[in-house]
């Protein structure tokens, strides 16, 4: 059984027992999370998709850590006229186990 939630602007599909690392979410390590924003749920050759989300739908996970990612360094130039800017990133990000998904 498969599903597509919404989360931080973004879709992802999960699977129970699968780790995923979304969007900073406000949420202690350890405790659980519940995702509402339920799009599509699979199972096999049946899909019900939700027009916008699965009514009764939700998917629950366990947070397994915070952090940081890789930094990501972006260089502006032009040439010929003295002009450099540099800058970095590190987007924040919290690393969820699924744990069940919940549905009709």
């Amino acid at each position: 059984m498969y599903a597509v939630i919404k989360t931080g602007g973004k879709q992802y599909r999960v699977s129970s027992g699968e780790k995923l690392r979304v969007e900073l979410l406000d949420a202690q390590v350890g405790t659980g999370v519940q995702f509402a924003e339920v799009l599509a749920i699979g199972e096999g050759d049946s899909v019900t998709v939700g027009a916008p989300f699965v009514a009764g739908a939700s998917v629950k996970a366990t947070v397994v850590s915070q952090g940081r990612g890789e930094k990501v360094h972006i260089f502006k130039m032009r040439r010929r006229k003295h002009y450099r800017k540099s800058q970095g990133h590190r987007q924040s990000y919290t690393e969820v186990q699924i744990d069940e998904i919940v549905g009709l």
